[in-house]
């Protein structure tokens, strides 16, 4: 028998997942396709993601919707997201347990929301995704096949912790030295380019909007939450938590402009690197890639091949040291790759994979839904 391939395995594990619910969970658990607007919807804050809470679920349903995040990543990648899960308990201790966001808990390993649209046994499309405080995996399945995988993003809060030994935790580790080597690397004319602003943005460029576009400014915190605060206070905070940021890390009006985004990529481009460089920002780019399973990580990584990474650009802001806040990204044809390290004295990361221009499979529906016209 042949290997189930990405999209069977989605497949299996959300029928399992649905069939393992009640009326109640499956409710929430599932909305009909297309439900655009809140299929378009993608969080990393700690509210609400949209579906059923892992907190909803006894303890067979969360392992049922735990193997289908499985599905949705690779098995390093699935490490990383669970780990990061249980890095709530850590941040719960670091911040003395007296973060609430206007809940019993603020810090909840189990506030992971799954949700799926539309039906996954029809030949129709269906998609689903998983979300919480730093894990947004999505995918969408047409024709058998996985279609599409982003947006992918992963943080890590703390993004190191002391083990037993002398050891550090860094589940984001590779994303954050690999990019340094790359960037200490360059010589005096590389850096000029690739530099693109001497303060670092305290969050990603593009936060969690829908879709990217050009001229895009970095996000106030409280609009990548899910609506508006209704405790005023809470509000106030968050707000005054984004101005702390920058204030702090000195960033100004004149760096907002400096890393908005443009259709057109900033920094370094990877022709003018030398051939060593190249592996290097290859294998970061892998970094991003390689959070999906294995088989569609390969066809992402297929749009890169060869001399089709020359038009990637690498683009930097911050400092080069360890412990200075920094963000870069990676951009080219298809690709936003962006990474964020600023907050709580450097060590909260942020990284997220985008395809601009396919992000939710848009790009894919719309040649569906032409030929269907075209058809009848």
């Amino acid at each position: 028998m042949a290997p189930r391939g990405p999209a069977q395995r989605m497949v299996d594990a959300a029928n399992a997942w649905l069939g393992s619910l009640d009326d109640r969970q499956r409710a929430a658990a599932l909305v009909p396709w297309p439900s655009e607007e809140e299929r378009h919807r993608w969080y990393y804050t700690p509210t609400d993601h949209g579906g059923l809470t892992l907190q909803r679920m006894r303890p067979a349903q969360q392992s049922l919707a735990l193997q289908l995040l499985a599905t949705g990543l690779s098995h390093p990648g699935y490490v990383t997201a669970a780990t990061i899960m249980g890095l709530e308990n850590v941040l719960d201790q670091v911040e003395g347990w007296q973060v609430g966001w206007g809940r019993e808990r603020g810090r909840d390993p189990q506030l992971y929301w799954l949700q799926i649209f539309g039906d996954p046994t029809a030949v129709g499309p269906w998609s689903w995704r998983f979300g919480g405080h730093h894990v947004s995996v999505q995918h969408l399945v047409l024709d058998c096949e996985v279609q599409a995988s982003s947006p992918a993003f992963l943080g890590a809060d703390p993004a190191e912790s002391p083990l037993l030994g002398g050891h550090l935790l860094r589940p984001l580790g590779a994303a954050e030295d690999l990019a340094r080597d790359l960037v200490r690397s360059l010589d005096d004319a590389q850096t000029d380019r690739a530099l693109i602003s001497p303060a670092a943005p305290v969050d990603i460029v593009g936060g969690n909007r829908p879709h990217i576009e050009d001229g895009d400014l970095l996000m106030p915190l409280p609009d990548v939450w899910r609506g508006r605060f209704t405790d005023p206070e809470l509000a106030r905070r968050v707000e005054a938590m984004h101005r702390g940021a920058e204030e702090k890390a000195g960033f100004m009006a004149e760096h907002h402009e400096a890393v908005r985004l443009t259709r057109a990529p900033k920094g370094l481009a990877a022709i003018d690197l030398t051939g060593d460089q190249q592996q290097q920002l290859r294998a970061l780019l892998n970094v991003f890639l390689g959070r999906i399973p294995d088989e569609l990580a390969e066809r992402e990584a297929r749009k890169f091949a060869d001399d089709r990474l020359h038009a990637v650009h690498f683009a930097w802001a911050g400092g080069v040291e360890r412990g200075q806040p920094h963000y870069y990204r990676l951009q080219g044809p298809r690709l936003l790759a962006e990474y964020d390290n600023t907050q709580r004295d450097v060590n909260h990361i942020h990284t997220v994979w985008r395809d601009p221009e396919g992000d939710f499979g848009d790009d894919v529906l719309a040649r569906h839904l032409a030929a269907f016209h075209q058809r009848g």
